[in-house]
């Protein structure tokens, strides 16, 4: 068990070595997903012109003063999906706007760790 052990270790350390590394090179490290609104294309994170067309929705939206829910509910009933193809939920546009705003949206109950 100590050398399975070592070489997830191992290995973890050599993944983030080269994250770093491409990091440093400014190449996209890929931790986790790209934005929504981007795409990572050949290393690079590029703006994704449809994803982009959906946050301007969803700006507009939110300024009007609809709620997260009901923009998650407009987003579906006009067929717009998310990033991996699922329908909206007031979470997945609240992150939108976190990420396009800069600051938390509050949803009632929910708590950011």
């Amino acid at each position: 068990m100590a050398a399975e052990q070592w070489d997830v270790n191992e290995v973890s350390q050599r993944l983030n070595e080269g994250r770093l590394a491409k990091a440093a090179q400014g190449g996209y490290v890929g931790y986790g997903s790209p934005p929504f609104g981007q795409t990572a294309y050949k290393g690079e994170l590029v703006d994704n012109p449809h994803e982009k067309q959906i946050i301007e929705l969803i700006r507009r939206h939110h300024k009007s003063g609809k709620s997260l829910q009901q923009i998650a509910d407009w987003l579906n009933q006009q067929g717009y999906q998310t990033k991996r193809g699922y329908q909206w939920q007031r979470i997945s546009v609240k992150r939108v706007l976190d990420r396009l705003y800069g600051k938390s949206t509050r949803i009632s109950g929910e708590t950011r760790s």
